[in-house]
């Protein structure tokens, strides 16, 4: 089994993605429970919310609306793509 190829079992993407649940509710936990300060509390949901977005952004917006022919990997091939194409948007002009 190679380690890079696509996950076609979609029992083992489920458990992926509760993987990575547990993983995010086990790093919050501790570090509200380290610090449990309002500032703290509410820093963490802005960051986790934000990742979210960017995340939303990255693979959503961009194959949907910036260009609809690419699909990306993950966020290295993103930005592998990004220094091919150039970093000025296609249509553009100075």
């Amino acid at each position: 089994m190679n380690l890079f190829q696509d996950i076609k079992s979609e029992r083992l993407l489920y458990w992926k993605g509760g993987s990575f649940l547990i993983l995010a509710l086990i790093a919050g936990g501790a570090l509200i429970a380290l610090n449990p300060d309002w500032t703290n509390i509410a820093l963490l949901l802005i960051a986790i919310w934000a990742a979210c977005r960017f995340y939303y952004f990255l693979f959503y917006v961009i194959e949907k609306y910036a260009d609809p022919q690419f699909r990306y990997a993950g966020i290295l091939s993103f930005i592998r793509y990004r220094q091919q194409k150039g970093s000025r948007p296609e249509g553009r002009n100075p």
